[in-house]
Parts: C-alpha cells; sequence; structure tokens
C-alpha cells in the first residue's frame, strides 16, 4: 500500500516537471512555429504583408501606445488590445529583426503620454472621471519620418492587417507621390464662360492637393509626367494618340488607375448648351483590357432617387440622380468599407468580365428597383417625371463601380513611334484599375454645401464623395503587395445561419413590399398632376369629378401606406420568431444536449468500474 503512494507521489512528480519542461520548450524553442487553425487566418500574416516586410531596407520601429492600467474592467477593449499585440509581434518575428516593437502604457501625466501626443495619438476619454485611454500605433524610420494610427477602433478590425502594413509601407516609402490628373474639367478653378466669373478648385482636387503632387493633364497633351505613380482620369474625351498610348503602357507597366467616365457628365453646363445629345466619356482602352462599359444608357433606380422640387413647387424623385447607401457600397473592401453614402448623377453600367485571367469586384452597385434609359433620351428630358414613365416591377442591379485586376492586352499593336519600341510592353499580368461609371460625383454639388462663414467659404461634406476617391487612391498609391492584403477576418464569428433565416424572411416580403412602393410612387405622381392643374389667374378650380379622383387617390394613398407598415412588420415579427426560435436553442436545448451525453458518459464508465470491481473480487 505505501509503495503504491510513493509511486502516485512520484508520477505527479513527474508529470509536473515533464509540464514546466514542455512549457519551456515551447516558449524558447518552438516560439516562432505557429499554426492558425482558424478560418479567417486571424492570428497569421498574409502573403501580401509578408512581401511589404520582405521589401524593407531599412529597420523601421514600431510603438504600441496602449492604456493597459487604465483599462482594468474594460474586458472587450483588453481583448482586442491582446489580438492587436499578439499581431505586432508576428510582425516583428516575420521581419527578422526589420520591425522593432516596443509596448508602451502612457500613463497619466508620465513621459510616455508626453510621447504619445508628441505623435500626434488620440486620447479617448473612457475611464474613470475622464481619464485618457491610448490604444494607437506610431512609427519611425532611420530618416525620423513618422506615421500613427491614432486608435484603433474595433469596428474596422476587418482592416487591422492592412491599416498596419500600410503605415510600415509608408515608413520605407515616405516621398510624396504624384498623381497624373488626366480631364479638361476646371478641377483647378477658372473662369465660368457661362458667367463670367472666377469659380475656386474643386474640393476633392483640393483634398487631393494637400497629399500628392499633383499634375493635370489636358487632353491635348501626348504623354503622361515621368514621375507619374498613379492616373486619375477625369471624365476624359478626345484623348490625343500619344496621351493614350502614354497611359496604355503605364498600366501595361503595372501602373495604377483610377478613371471615372460617364454616359452624361451633366456638370458642364457650356457644355451641355453646345450639344444635342449626351456629354459621354471616351475611353477606348478599355475595350481592349477586356473591360465593358455601357456609356450608351443611364441607370434609373426608383429606390435611390433624389428628390427635387420642379417648377411647380411639387417634390417629385428623379430617377437619374442616386444617393447611394452603405447598402449598396461593398462592406468588405477597404475603399468603400466606412463609407456611408456616395452621391452622383447618370451613371453608367459596369458589365460582367469575361475574359480569362482577369478579374472584376464590384464596390457600388445599384438597388433592385434599377433600370436602363438610353442616354441621348436622358440628356434631353427635362421634366424627371417622364423618367418615370413604363418604369416599374425592375428587378435588376447594375454594378456603378469595379476593381479591376489581372491580365490585359494593349490597345496598340507596336508603337507608333519606332524611339519607344524598347520600352513597348503587349501585355500585362497585373492590371490594376479602380473604375467609376459616373464623373458627377467628382463635382461639389452632390455632395459638399457652401456656406459663407466671415468672407471665407465653407464646404461642409452631406455624403462621402471625398472620402472614396481619397481612399481609392490612397489604396492605389500603395505597392501590389499592400493592394493584395486580404480583410481579416473578425474574432468575433457573426451568426451566419441567422443572417440566412433573415435573408429567407425578408424574401417573403421583399416582393410584395416592391410592388406596393411602386403602386405608390404612380398614386402619388397621379395626385401631383391632378393637383397641379391651374384655372384662370393662376387659381386651382377642379370640377366634381376631379375632386373625387383625387380623393380616391389620398384615400389609395393612406391604403398603401398602411399596407407598407404592415408589410414591414409582418417582416420583423418573423425575424423576432427565428431569434426566439435559436434563443431557446441556446439557452435551453444545447445545455441540455450537453448534460444528457456527460451522464452517458458517466453511466458508462460507471459499469465499467463496477465490472472491472466485480471481475476483480470473484478472482
Amino acid at each position: 500500500m505505501m509503495k503504491k503512494k510513493w509511486l502516485s507521489v512520484l508520477s505527479l512528480g513527474l508529470l509536473a516537471v515533464l509540464f514546466v519542461l514542455l512549457v519551456f520548450i515551447n516558449n524558447q524553442l518552438l516560439s516562432k512555429y505557429r499554426i492558425d487553425l482558424t478560418e479567417d487566418k486571424v492570428f497569421s500574416l498574409s502573403e501580401g504583408t509578408r512581401n511589404v516586410l520582405t521589401s524593407l531596407d531599412e529597420p523601421v520601429t514600431l510603438y504600441f501606445f496602449y492604456s493597459d492600467s487604465a483599462t482594468t474592467g474594460m474586458t472587450k477593449m483588453r481583448n482586442y488590445a491582446a489580438r492587436v499585440e499578439s499581431l505586432l509581434r508576428e510582425y516583428a518575428q516575420a521581419s527578422g529583426g526589420k520591425v522593432q516593437l516596443q509596448i508602451v502604457d502612457p500613463v497619466p501625466f508620465s513621459e510616455n503620454e508626453d510621447k504619445a501626443n508628441q505623435f500626434g495619438l488620440t486620447g479617448a476619454a473612457l475611464g474613470n472621471v475622464g481619464e485618457q485611454i491610448y490604444f494607437g500605433l506610431a512609427g519611425t524610420n532611420l530618416l525620423d519620418d513618422q506615421f500613427t494610427i491614432p486608435f484603433f477602433d474595433p469596428k474596422n478590425e476587418q482592416f487591422l492587417e492592412y491599416e498596419i502594413s500600410k503605415l510600415i509601407y509608408r515608413l520605407s516609402n515616405p516621398d510624396t507621390l504624384t498623381l497624373a490628373l488626366v480631364t479638361d474639367l476646371p478641377v483647378a478653378g477658372g473662369q465660368d464662360p457661362l458667367t463670367g466669373r472666377y469659380t475656386g478648385p474643386m474640393v476633392f482636387y483640393q483634398q487631393l492637393a494637400q497629399l500628392y503632387n499633383i499634375r493635370i493633364v489636358n487632353s491635348t497633351a501626348d504623354g503622361l509626367p515621368e514621375d507619374t505613380d498613379v492616373v486619375l482620369l477625369a471624365h476624359p474625351q478626345a484623348l490625343s494618340d500619344g496621351l493614350l498610348y502614354a497611359i496604355d503602357q503605364f498600366a501595361m507597366h503595372n501602373g495604377r488607375i483610377l478613371a471615372f467616365i460617364d454616359p452624361h457628365y451633366e456638370g458642364n453646363a457650356l457644355s451641355s448648351l453646345q450639344q444635342v445629345g449626351a456629354n459621354a466619356s471616351s475611353f477606348p482602352l478599355l475595350k481592349a483590357w477586356g473591360i465593358k462599359a455601357d456609356l450608351t444608357n443611364i441607370v434609373l433606380d426608383a429606390q435611390l432617387a433624389f428628390d427635387l422640387r420642379n417648377e411647380n413647387g411639387a417634390i417629385v424623385k428623379h430617377f437619374g440622380i442616386l444617393g447611394l447607401t452603405a447598402a449598396q457600397l461593398d462592406r468588405n473592401d477597404v475603399i468603400t468599407a466606412n463609407l456611408d453614402s456616395v452621391n452622383g448623377a447618370s451613371f453608367g453600367a459596369l458589365e460582367t468580365v469575361k475574359k480569362a485571367g482577369l478579374s472584376m469586384h464590384t464596390l457600388i452597385r445599384s438597388s433592385v428597383n434599377s433600370g436602363l434609359t438610353n442616354a441621348d433620351n436622358y440628356a434631353q428630358t427635362l421634366n424627371p417625371v417622364a423618367l418615370h414613365r413604363g418604369f416599374g416591377g425592375n428587378t435588376e442591379t447594375y454594378t456603378v463601380a469595379a476593381r479591376y485586376r489581372g491580365k490585359a492586352r494593349s490597345y496598340f499593336s507596336a508603337p507608333k513611334d519606332p524611339a519607344k519600341a524598347a520600352t513597348y510592353e503587349g501585355q500585362t499580368d497585373n492590371l490594376n484599375l479602380v473604375l467609376v461609371a459616373d464623373s458627377d460625383m467628382l463635382s461639389d454639388r452632390y455632395w459638399v454645401q457652401q456656406t459663407a462663414f466671415f468672407g471665407d467659404t465653407v464646404f461642409t461634406p452631406f455624403a462621402n464623395n471625398g472620402d472614396f476617391i481619397v481612399n481609392a487612391i490612397e489604396n492605389l498609391t500603395g505597392s501590389d503587395a499592400l493592394i493584395s492584403i486580404r480583410s481579416r477576418g473578425t474574432y468575433v464569428r457573426p451568426f451566419e445561419r441567422v443572417k440566412a433565416l433573415e435573408t429567407e424572411a425578408e424574401g417573403k416580403y421583399r416582393e410584395q413590399e416592391e410592388q406596393l412602393q411602386e403602386e405608390l410612387i404612380q398614386t402619388e405622381q397621379k395626385l401631383r398632376e391632378l393637383q397641379g392643374q391651374q384655372g384662370q389667374g393662376g387659381t386651382i378650380v377642379f370640377t366634381g369629378q376631379q375632386q373625387e379622383a383625387i380623393d380616391k387617390y389620398i384615400a389609395r394613398r393612406v391604403e398603401i401606406r398602411r399596407e407598407l407598415r404592415e408589410v414591414r412588420y409582418q417582416l420583423d415579427r418573423e425575424i423576432d420568431r427565428l431569434g426566439d426560435k435559436l434563443k431557446i436553442v441556446n439557452i435551453a436545448l444545447a445545455p441540455a444536449v450537453l448534460t444528457g451525453l456527460l451522464w452517458l458518459l458517466a453511466f458508462i464508465f460507471k459499469r465499467r468500474a463496477g465490472k472491472a470491481y466485480r471481475t476483480e473480487t470473484q478472482s
């Protein structure tokens, strides 16, 4: 008996020694070997990030400022901070010593807090008594250039790796980049040909001028500036052969391009007066690259249409002027993920790519209540109500902005100038293009409001058009490795089954809701037509029959709105029912099943132990 007791003690001692030994081996010898078993590879670096780290020519230092002592009790923030720190350690380890990481806790009134403020980090008042919480990243290189991520927002977790990699890339490439703006539009301001007054620069141009060296290239130019990093095309028309060749070869040499083309640009009032048809862009290179953009038709959208006031003072929906919401923007692409709205007019449609080796990723699309109309007819339509006629029952969506990557062939079979033959490229495997089928979104009137303030003009954005442009160029100015970085998965896994059930429930009511919405639009249009009739002297006179018709349409409008509310109520109730069922499964059924399994296992082991004891007793 004593011998068995000593054997048990010795076994426990050996297990303890073995445990300590294994922990030591794991921490000291195997720490660089990791396996990420998560579906979205949350805890590992993508291939693009590793390429960014490999291309580092000089060491960089990262300072991770996190108020560890001031966030006691903030479980969610502490968990997220631990994930950020773990990822930063991955960067330091994968860089081979080129990334030096320092963890800093900027406690109040300390030198570390002063250092955080010197870097320009944002302190959030989340602690007790308004205590500042720091949770950001600063980076420096050997030339004392510095860039920061002011605060890690958990809402942007899927782009965490991209933001850190972008900071490291900018530290290794700190020079201001050159943007070639190919356009004949008055982006830099000038004299208005209609009024003779001076107009200031477009707001998007002012924003970009603060970030990049902008070189404006007009359509008659023979080429691009030699130091061009990104090409931005704004409503290109009648580009010279030399300029077309330069843009084509820029793309063939893996250059980055952001293009705004348009079936009908409405921002140029003089052009609209000089021509009868649509003021369309012209960019023939797209077809050779395998990209089809329909610039003969314009996307009309009943759901996203802007409300305008007509000459009679009535509110009408303009199906060609669209306010695109977050639901139409890709939430998984860094360009559009954090935008809420983008406004524009007379959008064209981008067709699906069918060329092998070339991929198309939709950034912005119309709603399901969309249709197409001829661009020339649209340009000559003065009354927005005319666009409503025959527009009903549309259930198709159209891509209006997309990202293209992959193989493309040159528009030119050979250079016209033999001296350029040595640098001519007939194709590329890495076309890098963001294409938007609208140029009107560049115009100030669609996204900023101008107000006078003590003699100055203040621009207040009411849409994210400027953010879209800056995000796109910022993304394109990075390296190919940086652009290819995937958006990371989030640590908190979404309930995919719940989303599928909600989508299924919405589908049951969506068609009915769309039919009622269309009927409501037609009813309100009839009302406006009847109520807008005037008699002699400008007074409104209705016959008994007209008044009866008006009363009928008003009653029907009320009924339709009641039916719409009922449809929405039924949809919400269906989703609530699904939620209740899932709560029952999670709260009651799942624990009951687990308890049953544990009871079954305990019963089986108990029977085996009893059987073994009886066998030993009998022997």
